[in-house]
């Protein structure tokens, strides 16, 4: 009896989960788009030497010099990037429609064509409607270059003729490759683009930047290859009815990961805010129910945020539980702890929180000023004002101390605050932490500048009892 054929076998990109028949979802990691047929394989094979690109020397004698970092022209950007674009270096920076990638690169470009060579490659848009852009915005240079493009190898042919330092590709999702299977867009096409230009920047030491799409869940879209290709991945984020801009760092492979830029967007272009701290609290003459204060940590920059609570009662069997800007799960850790730990009665009640100014906070130190504005809330009694708070709460009801309390604080009081609530210990030197001794909390406030005090609180009865 003849043998019968091997039946193909399919594999996803994403996972490397493999099944005997095509899906259109991976059964393992539940992407759409990423199960191909594989080739069989017949056996290992031996590959032979063959000439190499550059001979390898000690790492004493390399040039580190020629990977330097060279700015943007954009301060806030040259944050997050870790000091400026490197050489060779591919960048992603990811973001929802119309939040403004294409106006912030488009005046980086500029910037940087004042000196270099630029190439813009545009695949979404033609090159009058950039033109329009770059009028309103004044981004309008010399050696700054325009392509509408969407194949793979004419952007290549712009690229060897104009001879760019600088290579930006408005987006990576645009671009297709008549060497790849499927659409524009599709997985196997992402990665086609993606690997093609990494190659073309490495070979040519051309910085380039790629423009990515992300999904109505806020992951980057395409391939999770396309992240793992590039050296930089950025995040542009913003409310779509706000002017506030943030773009954070994901993954630098040239600079720190926590980084955060502030960016102002409005009808003449995007401009850097260099000292965003103020945006994200209230202005207000008299202190109201509900709101506190509290510092956060972006990479090296401390910003004092406010975070409001509303407790309402409800006729409903299911309250609400409502969050924006914070941990749903978080706050409903804390909200566990205020009814176990301080007798708070939440049950019938919708509870409602939320930052000011769209800001993000998924800082642990957030917690103390969450628990202090539901409290807040559901007494109807404001707090002290001129108040910061910041700790993280405990499930069993005690603060721990969170790091760089000293900058949080030292920012708090140039912002003309009187008094912070600090876990216990905050305080303390290095040297006695590790040498396991114990703190000393004292009885009241202590003088942390002049004109500010700080009050350390071991668990969450006695920091409601300082600021009640």
């Amino acid at each position: 009896m003849a043998k019968s054929a091997q039946k193909p076998g399919y594999r996803c990109a994403e996972c490397g989960w493999r099944t005997t028949k095509w899906v259109g979802r991976c059964g393992e990691c539940q992407a759409w788009g990423t199960v191909d047929e594989e080739g069989a394989r017949a056996g290992v094979t031996i590959v032979q030497g063959g000439a190499t690109t550059s001979p390898a020397v000690p790492i004493g004698q390399v040039r580190a010099e020629v990977a330097a970092a060279r700015t943007t022209g954009v301060s806030e950007l040259d944050r997050v990037l870790g000091g400026g674009l490197v050489p060779g270096a591919v960048v992603l920076l990811a973001g929802e429609p119309g939040i403004g990638k294409s106006t912030l690169l488009l005046e980086a470009a500029a910037r940087i064509a004042q000196r270099e060579t630029v190439l813009y490659v545009t695949g979404e848009e033609s090159a009058a409607q950039v033109r329009l852009r770059a009028d309103r915005i004044g981004a309008i240079e010399a050696n700054l270059y325009l392509a509408a493009e969407t194949e793979l190898s004419a952007l290549v042919t712009h690229v060897e003729k104009v001879q760019p330092t600088l290579l930006v590709v408005d987006s990576v999702q645009t671009v297709g490759s008549a060497q790849a299977t499927g659409v524009a867009g599709g997985v196997t096409q992402v990665r086609e683009v993606a690997a093609n230009l990494v190659r073309l920047a490495k070979e040519r030491n051309m910085a380039t930047v790629l423009v990515g799409h992300v999904t109505k869940e806020g992951s980057i879209a395409g391939p999770r290859t396309l992240e793992h290709l590039v050296d930089v991945v950025l995040n542009f984020e913003g409310d779509r009815h706000s002017r506030l801009r943030m773009v954070r760092a994901i993954k630098n492979r040239f600079g720190p990961t926590d980084e955060v830029g502030c960016f102002d967007l409005h009808e003449r272009g995007i401009e850097g805010i260099t000292d965003p701290s103020g945006l994200f609290v209230s202005r207000r003459s008299e202190p109201v129910p509900g709101t506190c204060v509290t510092v956060t940590v972006e990479g090296t920059r401390p910003l004092p945020a406010e975070v409001q609570a509303l407790v309402a009662r409800t006729e409903a069997q299911q309250p609400r539980r409502t969050s924006s800007g914070l941990d749903t799960y978080r706050v409903q850790m804390i909200l566990a702890v205020l009814e176990r730990r301080l007798n708070a009665r939440l049950g019938g009640c919708d509870v409602f929180t939320a930052t000011v100014g769209g800001i993000k906070l998924a800082d642990p130190a957030v917690d103390l000023s969450v628990m202090l504005a539901v409290a807040s809330a559901a007494g109807d009694k404001p707090l002290p004002p001129g108040l910061v708070a910041l700790g993280e709460v405990g499930l069993a009801g005690e603060l721990r101390p969170v790091k760089d309390v000293r900058r949080r604080l030292t920012e708090a009081a140039r912002l003309g605050f009187k008094r912070a609530l600090v876990p216990a210990g905050s305080l303390e030197d290095g040297a006695r932490r590790r040498n396991g001794q114990r703190a000393l909390v004292p009885v009241g406030p202590v003088a942390f500048a002049p004109g500010f005090e700080v009050v350390q609180a071991e668990n969450v009865w006695d920091a409601l009892t300082h600021v009640t």
